[in-house]
Parts: structure tokens; sequence; C-alpha cells
């Protein structure tokens, strides 16, 4: 098993990214990792840290502005090779059909519930850690 996971949490609003690590915690599951959590407030700040690699999985704020997480995760579907899964966060159940066109790997709904939402992280992380192992 790898020393840490790398998580990649991005959304214009701290309280959200805020929410996303203490839902989940150092240990989403006690079968995987510790996570460390890379936070990223702008687009910009997304495209450097997937260019530069080593990310496991990224968590997207579907409500973050100017660069939405539904618009950003399409784009790094198309432009990132061997693009991480990417859990998203959306406002609205309603919304899932909008996550399937940007396609996310998987969605939860704001506000973070602690229950559902590292279950979903642990399972895009289990599905990435033993492909890359």
């Amino acid at each position: 098993m790898r020393a840490t996971a790398r998580v990649l949490v991005y959304s214009d609003d701290a309280n959200t990214r805020e929410q996303v690590r203490l839902a989940a915690g150092r240990r989403p599951a006690a079968d995987l990792p510790p996570v460390e959590y890379l936070e990223c407030a702008t687009l910009a700040a997304v495209l450097k840290e997937l260019e530069q690699g080593g990310i496991d999985v990224c968590v997207l704020d579907g409500e973050a502005v100017p660069a939405g997480g539904m618009g950003v995760c399409r784009q790094i579907k198309d432009e990132i090779f061997r693009c991480p899964p990417v859990l998203l966060l959306i406002g609205r159940p309603q919304d899932a059909w909008l996550a399937t066109w940007s396609r996310a790997d998987a969605t939860v709904t704001l506000p973070v519930d602690p229950v559902s939402f590292p279950d979903a992280l642990a399972t895009l992380l289990r599905t990435r850690l033993s492909v890359n192992s």
C-alpha cells in the first residue's frame, strides 16, 4: 500500500474545501492509505497541479465560480492524459445529468454529507490505487 493518497479539492469557497477535508478525514476508509489534500481555488491552480502529476482523485465543486466544477471536469477529461477520477459536488440531485455530460466518475450533493462523501471518495481511491499498483 502507498504511503499516502493525493486528493485535489477545487472550490472557490474555503468553507466547501474545509467540508470536504472534515467529511473524509485523514483516511476515508480503513483499507486506504492516509489522504493528503491539495486545495485549489482557481482553474489555473487545478491545471498546474494536474500537469505535475501524482493526483489520485479530484473533488470538484460544481457550484464554483467563475469556472464551475462541471466545466472544469469536462476540460480536464479532454486535456489531461490519464486523468484521475473526478468526484463532483453538485448543488441539486437534478444536476446529475449535467455531471454525466461533464464525464464525472461520481457525484455527491452539497452540502458535503459526512456519510456519503467518504464512501464515494473511498470507492474512487480504491479504483485508482488498484490500477496504479
